[in-house]
């Protein structure tokens, strides 16, 4: 005899109406055209640098040696080392946060739930490649692990996708399952120590999906259907 379910939330607002949530200082509105593109300017630097040569590596005077300027100017912009990150990740953040609450399917609205789910852990995956020297420098204290302010509007993106998909399943439990395989500290101990290639992370995480949502797709009709690539 199953378990029963305990009663689910239902969300009020459909998947594409959530607002990107706020991580850190928003850069000033009023900031001069040329001083924003200084900015951007050194944050593509020090990103470059974080996938060159690994975030420990990172400092103000080769940001500032990377895009041809003055030490001063990185030390103007952004404090001291700490600040230089945060501003890094948060840029990062920002633009991976609108991609998939307003960029294009299927990441972003427009696909059905179970298609956006296989993209946002693919894009999530490929994304902490890329900058794992970073996510892990940034890695929040286990306090803060679960609460703080990017892990928290991921988990509810899934967990509203999950609403969707399968809408008899405890989604916010679900959520922090399905976000597992996609922590950096993981992803670091599977490809770097492991030496698992990340399209074996990919496939799993496609495989994963699938069978929690069971492949399907519900219609507008209400009735369900095998999902594309599914089954």
């Amino acid at each position: 005899m199953s378990a029963v379910q305990p009663p689910t939330p239902t969300s009020p607002e459909p998947v594409e109406s959530q607002e990107l949530l706020q991580l850190g200082a928003e850069p000033d509105p009023c900031l001069r055209a040329d001083a924003a593109r200084n900015r951007a300017r050194l944050l593509e630097a020090a990103a470059r640098l974080v996938a060159e040569r690994g975030a420990d590596c990172l400092t103000m005077d080769a940001v500032a040696a990377e895009a041809n300027v003055g030490k001063g100017t990185v030390f103007r912009r952004f404090g001291d080392r700490t600040g230089l990150l945060s501003a890094l990740l948060d840029h990062s953040e920002r633009k991976f946060q609108a991609a998939f609450l307003s960029g294009p399917p299927p990441l972003g609205p427009g696909a059905p739930p179970v298609e956006r789910l296989r993209a946002f852990g693919l894009a999530m995956l490929r994304r902490t490649s890329e900058e794992l020297e970073l996510q892990l420098a940034a890695e929040p204290a286990a306090d803060r692990r679960f609460t703080a302010p990017p892990r928290r509007v991921l988990r509810h993106h899934v967990t509203l996708l999950l609403r969707e998909a399968v809408p008899d399943a405890d989604s916010e439990l679900l959520a922090h399952t399905l976000m597992a395989p996609l922590d950096p500290a993981l992803v670091h101990h599977l490809t770097r120590q492991c030496g698992m290639p990340l399209s074996r992370l990919e496939e799993a995480w496609v495989d994963l999906v699938d069978r929690v949502t069971g492949g399907t797709e519900r219609g507008a009709d209400g009735a369900d259907r095998v999902a594309d690539g599914a089954g």
